[in-house]
Order: C-alpha cells, then sequence, then structure tokens
C-alpha cells in the first residue's frame, strides 16, 4: 500500500505556507557572548528559512531579550520578546467539556454500494466515489491530559468533506447511552466527572456521585451493562466499533424517509483489553492509543472500517417493544441485518496535533440533503449542545474557517464579520432578497428549493402540528392591512411627518428601482401617501404592487397616534428660561415657583454662567446661551429687560434660540421686553405664544398647527 506524503495540495490551505516551522534551510552555529548557542540561517536561504516574528520581520537574535546594558534591566520597548511571551501565555484554549482526551487521523471514504433508492444524499448515488475524512476518537471523562486506557465510552466523531458540505457523524463506540434526555446530559456529566468538593478521581467512574446518579436513573442501566463489558476497555483504537447511537432518517428523492442506524465495523476486527492490562498500560503508557495509531499510519498499515447502516420504516419501528427513538435501545442485528455501504480508511496523521485534533469541531447539524433527524430528545438536545459549545471553546462564530473545519467544497452566504474572520467579502450584497444585480452589481447566492436541504416531511399536512415545515400561515401573507391602519390612525401632522420622512430616505437611494419598488408597495397603505411621496422624490407613480393577500380595511384606533394622547402636564417636562442683566428677579421665581409647582423643572439660561446683576439682587444661570439651546427643553420663557433684549437681538445665539423653539412647534412664553427677539426670529403669535403668565395654562406641549409655517412637509 502506498503511502500518501505527509501533506498534498488538495489537503493543504491557504495559511499553509505561511506556518512557523516551515523552513528547512540549513544554519550556521555559533556561540555569544554568555556562551549561548545561536543558529543563524545559512548564506542564501529561501524565503521561509529565515525566522520572523509574526508580522514577518525578520529575527537578529532569538536568544536574548533587549535590555539597558549587558546586566540591565528588560525593555518594554523590545517587541519580539513581548510578541513571543503574549502567544506563549495565550497558547491554550478551554479544553472540550467532555471528550477532552483524543486522537485524530486523515483519511478518505469511499462508497462500496450506492443506495439511490434509500437516499438523495449525493455521497451516496454512485459506487466508488469518494471523499475526504477525519476522525476523531476520545475517552469522554477525563481532562485532555488523562490516560487512554480508564473504563469509558470512546467518542468516534467522523467528518466527511463532501461535495454538498460537511457531514459529521459524531457517534461512540457503544450503540446506546445512559440518558434518554438531554435535560439529564449535564447530570450525567457532572456525576462522572472529578467530585467537586475534592477534585478527583480523575478519567474514572468508580466514585460516589456517578453510581449514586446511576443508581437514581435506572435508564441507564442498558448502558452500564455495555461500560462494564469489555467494550468500555478497547485493545486499541482501531480495533473497536463505531455507531450513530441515535436513529436517523434516509429520505430518497421522492421524499419518502426511512429510519436508520449508523454502525463502523472495524476491518481489524473486534479486540478488547484485560482490565489488569488496562491499569498497567495506563502507567506504563499513558499516550497507549494515541501511540499506536498514530505509528500503525506511519508505518503504513492503514486502520480501515466499514460503514454500515440498519434502515427500518416506521410501520416496523411501531411493531417493537422498544422506541426506536430511545437513545437507551438498539435495534438487534438479527432483526434488521447491518448493509455494508462505504469503507474509510485512516492513511494520514494530522500535520500538528493541535491546529487539528484540537481546533476540529463536530456538528451532528452538519447532515446532507438525504439524510435527516428524528425526534430522539437526546439528538433533539445535542443539535443545540454543539454549535454553543464550538463557539465557547473555539472563541468565535468563524470556527468553520479553520481549515479543519472547512468544507472542502465551495460555500457561500451573507453571515459577515464577527471575531477571527479571515474571508474578505466584495460588494454590498450581505443581504437577500436583495435587487442589486437590476443595477448590475453583484448580488451574492440564493437558495436552491430543488436540491438544497429539506427537513423530512411525515404527511404532507401544512397545518399538522408534529410535520417540520419552512412556511408561514396564510394570514402572514396580509402585509398591508395593519400598515394602512397606523397610517389612518395618525393626525394629519403624523401623516405629513411619515410621508416627509419617506420622501427623505429614499431621495438617499440612489438605486432608482429601488424607489420605485417601495413606492409600488405604498400604493397599498394608501394612495395619497404613494402620491405624495412620489411627488416630493419628483417621481411616477409606478403600478400598485400585487398583494399576496387583500388589504382589509380597519377601524382607525386612537391608542397608534402620539398626538391624539398627548399630555398637557408639566410632569417630567423641563422649561428653559432667558433671563440677562437687569431681569426681574421676582418675575423669574414667580415663573419657577408655577412651573415646579405643576411638577416640572426649570433651568435657567443666561448670556453668562456667572452671577447675573439683576433687579432684585443676583441670579446664577444654570447654563450658558450659547450651550443650551432650546432643543434642550419642553418649552421656554423669557424674563428680559428692553435693554438686554435689544442687545441681545443682535446676537445669533438668542434670535436661534427662539426661532428653534417656534420652528420646533414648542409653546414659548415670553414677557413685552423679548417682542424685539420674536420678531427677529419670525416668531408670530399662536396659541403656542403667550405671555408668562399664561404658560402654566397652555401647557409644554406642541403646536403642530404652526407647522406648515415653519417648514415644507410632504
Amino acid at each position: 500500500m502506498t503511502k500518501p506524503p505527509k501533506s498534498s495540495p488538495a489537503q493543504s490551505n491557504a495559511l499553509h505556507d505561511h506556518q512557523p516551522g516551515a523552513g528547512n534551510a540549513g544554519y550556521e552555529t555559533r556561540a555569544g557572548s554568555g556562551g549561548e548557542t545561536h543558529q543563524d540561517a545559512a548564506t542564501g536561504a529561501p524565503a521561509d528559512g529565515y525566522l520572523t516574528d509574526n508580522f514577518g520581520h525578520r529575527l537578529a537574535d532569538n536568544q536574548n531579550s533587549l535590555k539597558a546594558g549587558a546586566r540591565g534591566p528588560a525593555l518594554l520597548e523590545d517587541f519580539i520578546l513581548r510578541e513571543k511571551i503574549f502567544h506563549f501565555d495565550h497558547e491554550r484554549i478551554p479544553e472540550r467539556i467532555v471528550h477532552a482526551r483524543g486522537s485524530g487521523a486523515h483519511g478518505v471514504f469511499e462508497v462500496t454500494r450506492a443506495i439511490p433508492e434509500l437516499t438523495k444524499a449525493g455521497l451516496f448515488q454512485e459506487k466508488g466515489k469518494t471523499c475526504p475524512v477525519f476522525v476523531r476518537f476520545s475517552t469522554v471523562a477525563g481532562g485532555a491530559g488523562s490516560v487512554d486506557t480508564p473504563r469509558d465510552v470512546r467518542g468516534f466523531a467522523v467528518k466527511f468533506y463532501t461535495d454538498e458540505g460537511n457531514w459529521d457523524l459524531v457517534g461512540n463506540n457503544i450503540p446506546v447511552f445512559f440518558i434518554q434526555d438531554a435535560i439529564k446530559f449535564p447530570d450525567l456529566i457532572h456525576s462522572v466527572k472529578m467530585e467537586a468538593d475534592r477534585g478527583y478521581p480523575q478519567a474514572a467512574s468508580a466514585h460516589d456521585t456517578f453510581w449514586d446518579f446511576v443508581g437514581l436513573m435506572p435508564e441507564s442501566m442498558h448502558m452500564i451493562m455495555w461500560a462494564m463489558s469489555d467494550r468500555a476497555i478497547p485493545r486499541t483504537l482501531r480495533t473497536m466499533e463505531g455507531f450513530g447511537v441515535h436513529t436517523f432518517r434516509l429520505v430518497d428523492a421522492k421524499g419518502k424517509g426511512r429510519f436508520v442506524k449508523f454502525h463502523w465495523k472495524p476491518v481489524q476486527g473486534l479486540e478488547s483489553l484485560i482490565w489488569d492490562e488496562a491499569v498497567k498500560i495506563a502507567g506504563a503508557d499513558p499516550d497507549f492509543h494515541r501511540r499506536d495509531l498514530y505509528e500503525a499510519i506511519d508505518s503504513g498499515a492503514y486502520p480501515a472500517w466499514e460503514l454500515g447502516v440498519q434502515v427500518f420504516d416506521e410501520e416496523w419501528a411501531a411493531k417493537q417493544p422498544y422506541d426506536v427513538l430511545d437513545a437507551t435501545k438498539l435495534v438487534p442485528e438479527e432483526d434488521v441485518p447491518v448493509e455494508i455501504v462505504g469503507r474509510m480508511t485512516l492513511n494520514r496523521n494530522v500535520d500538528n496535533f493541535f491546529a487539528e485534533t484540537e481546533q476540529v469541531a463536530f456538528l451532528p447539524t452538519n447532515i446532507l440533503p438525504g439524510i435527516d433527524f428524528s425526534n430522539d430528545p437526546l439528538l433533539q438536545g445535542r443539535l443545540f449542545s454543539y454549535l454553543d459549545t464550538q463557539k465557547s471553546r473555539l472563541g468565535t462564530t468563524n470556527f468553520h474557517q479553520i481549515p479543519i473545519n472547512a468544507p472542502k467544497c465551495p460555500f457561500h452566504n451573507m453571515q459577515r464579520d464577527g471575531l477571527m474572520q479571515t474571508l474578505v467579502p466584495t460588494g454590498r450584497a450581505n443581504y437577500e432578497p436583495n435587487s442589486l444585480n437590476e443595477a448590475g452589481e453583484a448580488s451574492g447566492p440564493r437558495a436552491d428549493p430543488d436540491s438544497g436541504f429539506t427537513s423530512f416531511r411525515e404527511n404532507g399536512e401544512r397545518n399538522d402540528p408534529t410535520e417540520k415545515l419552512r412556511v408561514r400561515p396564510e394570514l402572514f401573507a396580509d402585509h398591508y392591512s395593519q400598515a394602512a391602519l397606523f397610517f389612518h390612525s395618525q393626525t394629519e401632522s403624523e401623516q405629513a411627518h411619515i410621508a416627509s420622512a419617506l420622501v427623505f430616505e429614499l431621495s438617499k437611494v440612489s438605486l432608482e428601482h429601488i424607489r420605485k419598488r417601495v413606492l409600488s408597495r405604498l400604493r397599498n397603505v394608501d394612495e395619497e401617501l404613494a402620491s405624495r411621496v412620489a411627488k416630493g422624490l419628483a417621481m411616477d407613480l409606478p403600478e400598485k404592487a400585487p398583494a399576496a393577500r387583500a388589504v382589509t380595511a380597519m377601524k382607525p384606533s386612537d391608542a397608534l397616534s402620539i398626538q391624539k394622547q398627548a399630555r398637557k402636564t408639566f410632569e417630567g417636562r423641563k422649561v428653559g428660561i432667558l433671563f440677562a442683566d437687569g431681569s426681574d428677579k421676582a418675575a423669574i421665581d414667580t415663573l419657577k415657583k408655577d412651573i415646579e409647582g405643576a411638577g416640572g423643572s426649570v433651568f435657567l439660561v443666561a448670556p453668562k454662567v456667572g452671577g447675573i446683576a439683576v433687579k432684585g439682587g443676583t441670579l446664577k444661570a444654570d447654563g450658558q446661551l450659547d450651550g443650551s439651546p432650546s432643543i434642550m427643553f419642553d418649552a421656554v420663557a423669557s424674563v428680559l429687560m428692553p435693554e438686554a433684549a435689544a442687545e441681545l437681538a443682535r446676537q445669533g445665539a438668542a434670535v436661534q434660540w427662539f426661532m428653534d423653539a417656534y420652528g420646533h412647534c414648542k409653546t414659548i412664553a415670553h414677557c413685552p421686553g423679548t417682542q424685539v427677539i420674536l420678531d427677529k426670529a419670525g416668531v408670530e403669535k399662536d396659541d403656542g405664544v403667550v405671555p408668562n403668565e399664561d404658560l402654566i395654562k397652555v401647557g409644554p406641549v406642541r403646536h403642530f398647527a404652526r407647522e406648515p409655517k415653519v417648514r415644507a412637509l410632504a
């Protein structure tokens, strides 16, 4: 059998050529001033023969930190030292909560029997079809540094890199499990792990908490039989079976589904240890299984397994004395023989244990069109847990971009950004649906209802609550009735605001076809609204967009309008009072007392914030006029002497103060002396421009009847 190279082009990745240690050039050895060994790149060495930092800067010395003198302190500017220590400090990632101790290898899977009559999965349509795989074997209870030979379940996880995406068959070397429902998984693992108060035993189930849990969980008894058998102490990883554990489904091209159990049958045969051997091996060689797998592959004795399936229909399953959706039960092979459909051969060791075996992320949700889930409650919990834990362990939602996890087939979607993003998407199509192609832009990928993944449907009844469907109820198709309800419930002023907001927003849209499409939708909400917006955009009104469901006229609701619910109250409202030199302090105090008595608060504004000389004493302002615009207040008032008002009328800030209050439809209370500023600000008398003594009666409300005078609305 020909041994493959350590790395082949098909198995390399974009970063591989830049990995540390890639160089194999010669070097020259010399001694430093302290007798330390320096290995310098040989003259004329290739680029990868030169040691650099992570940003490509060549290093002249990798033995000494930068110091102030030969015996002085290390310097903070030594970026080489800082980067090296920084990276070292962060080299470890959280180990897996379970299956932390693992060994991995690359290989190839070949279909030995096509089964298109059972599944539409592309992988199984043709005999002889192959795909790369990565396998990770593991113990369950122990940590990453525990021994290889405890009495324990072994994880048997296979990642198939198929033409249709990754398929992860995440199983064990035992076909059943301890529990029936995923809600008990945390309790199971807590019980079998090191006891919480004492931190031991490691990688062992022979202790109080585990057996306490088992004794109270009768569903565990079947698994206990397996765990106490020689199945839990395999001779090697090469001589154990693998099982998918759960019942899955195979779905054919016509949509017919059948239940399936997956099996891995070792070509090397089944073999186990004797318990005394397992104990002694743990002391003599804690890495026994990992070493055996590595050396077997390295020597060309490639381990292989046959993939088998047990296929049965729901009618057969319903007649059995057990539930096939129960993960604590198996389907006897005498009742449903295992049919061999493929062969997996592991023929290449990992190039880097951390980059591949540790960073590989298996997801039971990685399945292919033609393979589907069952309602096994343990499986359903795993479908959530694995994705969640990979994000936690690998630190980024982009863990699928790590080379060992990335599919070999192209993948395209609208998911963007996130920590450690390595892809560089182009264009602005990061959402769909979109119509950017109508403007000649790339619009991105789209769904494929014919060959894309679809969940199995049992009876095809749309409204059957047991059916898994990606559909919406028919009434969801009414998209316009309540949009019209909202618009028709607004006051004229509020409707004008909506129309004007639409004009503003759409005026910023550079693509005309988008503006037209929105206008066509607006016609289903209100024809007048659509016309007003079209006029504001200087566009012709397009044809009305077809409505998926007829618009229903609904009675307007005052509860949907802000203006119809406005309260004339000072509670929680703030009034800004403008004063200046010579203002009447008594008048200010009276105004302030009235406002605060009504539940409001007062903010005193003046040209200066220090003590202002006013009639009746000195008064400090809360804010300077330039920094306290009227937009900060719910209403404004003024107490000014004619001389001070005339001076303020020459200041833009004072004129703008009243101009903004008027333009924003706020109540303006004023003294006679302020009139000169009001005139200059274009403030006309109306129900909201009143003498100071009428402020409490009018209240801090908006006066929208004024709005047509101060701005053009759609």
